[in-house]
């Protein structure tokens, strides 16, 4: 093939990479394969001359089309970084100026804008140039005030990302595999494209801003570090940081790499991030292809390859998929010894060309440092049996093929596969739910597929299996005994992480709370486990309950739908997916089994609330000068009897903002509503101190 018709070739895949990169639920190739064919790329443009108007070396990345406003120029262009692996390579440019490391974060890059002192603008990066205004989902973005004490004209970018919690938590309520997202980055692109009227979706998916640079501010703070700081002050969420020169680069990039290493970060990230202190010097840079040149360095991992050879394949039950796995020979990556990869799916088993072949040759990376990958075979392979039943339930499999891009897929045609709802195991034990250390996603898939746990309860049996478990790859004695006290301290626990911990459609830790606060522990379970209710009571679908659209009625629900509705935030959507999962016979037997195994914390029923604020319900926003700040001012509305929402709604009694005329989205919708804004100082001569 002629060079240029290569380089034509490789800014097609790539620009199509990029698009599902960014814009996609699938990727269609790995980081690692990325960087490979761009290196290429580049190599070839510099040898030729030849550079196409589209290659990705000369513009900023395929176009995110995240947010459904009107597209705007960006006041100051968000051009991307320059990278490398190589960390001479940055020390090279960096010189003996003082520098800054940061994450690199993998999510979706917004662009603040405040004017006198108050939020004006966000918007989407776009292709750099121009991006879409978003201002219209301002109140349902974490990580960012919307007011601050700085009055002039200020540009903030930073990152919104998804945690891999949330993340999981998320994709484990979408049962069409096609319609799942592949990772965070895909999940806060397509959450921040949604039409303004699922504006709230965006607060249901913990969407959180990370402030990474302080773009323009009328105040003279020419340090980066310095700026960091003054957005930390002014209520933003800020980019963890640290210090350095190129003496000590390469320490505190190793110092960094450890935590990525530990598998335990929970924001997704893709890379570290060298900036200048110095911001004067750090704008004097010129712009090379779509990279400003001083702006900063992007240090990305090298993955190391290892050469090694298939001993056979395991077909491993993941959440949506049974996925291929190779097992070969060992070998030493970064610093641990790998046995086994991933083969994603039926598609990539034949794009490489491995078979049945058990001494087909493999080539395997440690992505990103973190996740073993195959990326190579010898094209030898022989035609490779897919299993017809599903290692885990031993029910009938079938091979699904994605409509948008062609991917085949093997899939367990059960739909209460116990491993069809990993993501509900991995919120049991999370630290919000039963707190179980040393049970990652991969740990329980993998207890899963050795038929370890088939339900919740399981997990608190687990030491039934020490001999098999102990000899577990990455498991060992140490492992096992520190998992064995993590699951016996398990057994006593506060009940609202209880409740979470369930995995009840809709109730989150804050609902659990109030459902404990209202009912004690006692109460509440108590009507979860009644075995019966007069007939009378029992709730008979009709054509306007929502819980049965197909109004068929439901003989074993034996509670009301609105029994907890009256519970403050709670109401009568809540209430009835409580109802509906405790009327799932399986769901009440699990209950019944965990109580018999769980202590739970005897928590007494409220009394009758008392204060001044009793039945009320406040927003709060804005600077406070008589409360030391608004947490000081929430807990007084609370302990006078009150409840503080975040936004306004039909619910609210009182806005309390000190700038009462302010155009703020929350002031004119507690206009439009009629709802009584009020200052501080009215608050404190109504409701007291």
């Amino acid at each position: 093939m002629e060079k240029a018709d290569r380089i034509k070739e490789l800014v097609d895949i790539l620009n199509k990479a990029s698009e599902a990169y960014y814009n996609d639920r699938d990727e269609i190739m790995s980081n690692y394969e990325w960087d490979a064919l761009y290196d290429e790329l580049s190599s070839l443009e510099a040898e030729t001359g030849i550079v196409l108007p589209d290659s990705p070396t000369v513009k900023t990345g395929a176009e995110e089309t995240s947010g459904s406003g009107t597209r705007e120029v960006h006041e100051y262009p968000a051009l991307s970084l320059a990278k490398s692996k190589d960390v001479n390579v940055i020390r090279k440019w960096a010189g003996d100026r003082a520098l800054w490391l940061s994450w690199k974060m993998d999510g979706l890059t917004l662009v603040l804008t405040y004017d006198g002192g108050k939020l004006t603008k966000i918007m989407t990066r776009g292709n750099g140039t121009t991006g879409s205004n978003i201002t219209y989902f301002a109140d349902y973005i974490k990580g960012y005030p919307l007011e601050i004490k700085d009055k002039g004209h200020m540009v903030v970018r930073g990152e919104a990302v998804i945690s891999y919690t949330d993340f999981n938590t998320i994709n484990s309520t979408i049962d069409n595999p096609d319609e799942q997202y592949a990772n965070p980055r895909n999940l806060v692109s397509g959450t921040l494209g949604l039409d303004v009227s699922r504006a709230k979706e965006v607060s249901d998916r913990g969407v959180t801003f990370h402030a990474f640079t302080l773009v323009h501010t009328d105040e003279e703070i020419l340090s980066w570090g310095k700026r960091m700081d003054y957005l930390e002050e002014l209520g933003f969420t800020v980019v963890d940081r640290e210090p350095t020169d190129s003496e000590h680069l390469q320490q505190t990039i190793d110092k960094w790499t450890v935590a990525v290493k530990s598998g335990k970060m929970d924001i997704p990230v893709d890379g570290l991030v060298v900036t200048f202190d110095d911001t004067e010097y750090a704008s004097t840079g010129s712009v090379t292809g779509h990279h400003a040149t001083n702006a900063g360095m992007a240090f990305k991992w090298q993955d190391t390859e290892a050469e090694t050879t298939l001993d056979h394949i395991e077909w491993s039950c993941a959440a949506f998929a049974i996925s291929p796995v190779a097992v070969f020979d060992p070998v030493s990556l970064e610093g641990t010894t790998v046995t086994r990869a991933s083969l994603c799916n039926i598609s990539e088993m034949k794009r490489l060309g491995i078979g049945a072949d058990r001494k087909t040759g493999l080539t395997v990376i440690k992505s990103n440092m973190i996740i073993p990958k195959c990326i190579k075979a010898d094209a030898h392979g022989t035609e490779f049996t897919i299993p017809d039943k599903c290692p885990v339930c031993g029910e009938p499999t079938e091979i699904v093929t994605s409509e948008k891009t062609g991917t085949e897929t093997l899939h367990c045609t059960n739909p209460d596969c116990t491993a069809k709802h990993i993501q509900k195991y991995t919120r049991f034990v999370s630290k919000t739910g039963m707190d179980i250390d040393g049970l990652s996603i991969r740990t329980l898939m993998r207890f899963i597929n050795e038929g370890y746990i088939s339900d919740f309860a399981d997990i608190f049996n687990i030491s039934s299996y020490k001999d098999s478990i102990t000899v577990l790859d990455g498991f060992g004695e140490k492992s096992y005994a520190n998992l064995i006290a993590s699951v016996d301290k398990a057994r006593h626990r506060h009940p609202a992480n209880f409740i979470y911990a369930l995995c009840i459609p809709m109730i989150g830790l804050d609902a659990a709370k109030k459902l404990i606060a209202f009912y004690g522990t006692k109460g509440f379970f108590d009507i979860l486990t009644k075995n019966s209710y007069d007939n009378e009571n029992t709730l008979n679908a009709d054509a306007n309950d929502l819980s049965n659209p197909d109004n068929k009625e439901l003989n074993n629900v034996r509670i009301p739908y609105d029994t907890f509705a009256e519970v403050d935030g709670i109401g009568p959507e809540r209430s009835t997916a409580i109802v509906k999962w405790i009327s799932e016979p399986r769901n009440a037997a699990l209950l019944e089994k965990l109580l018999k195994i769980v202590e739970l914390d005897d928590i007494e029923k409220a009394g009758e609330k008392t204060g001044s604020c009793v039945g009320l319900t406040f927003v709060i926003t804005g600077d406070v000068h008589i409360f030391k700040n608004r947490d000081e001012f929430k807990a007084y509305v609370e302990s006078q009897g009150g409840h503080v929402a975040g936004s306004v709604s039909g619910k609210t009694s009182y806005l309390v903002n000190n700038d009462i005329e302010s155009t703020s989205s929350k002031n004119t919708k507690a206009k439009s509503l009629g709802i009584e804004i009020i200052t501080e100082d009215t608050f404190v001569e109504r409701f007291g101190r």
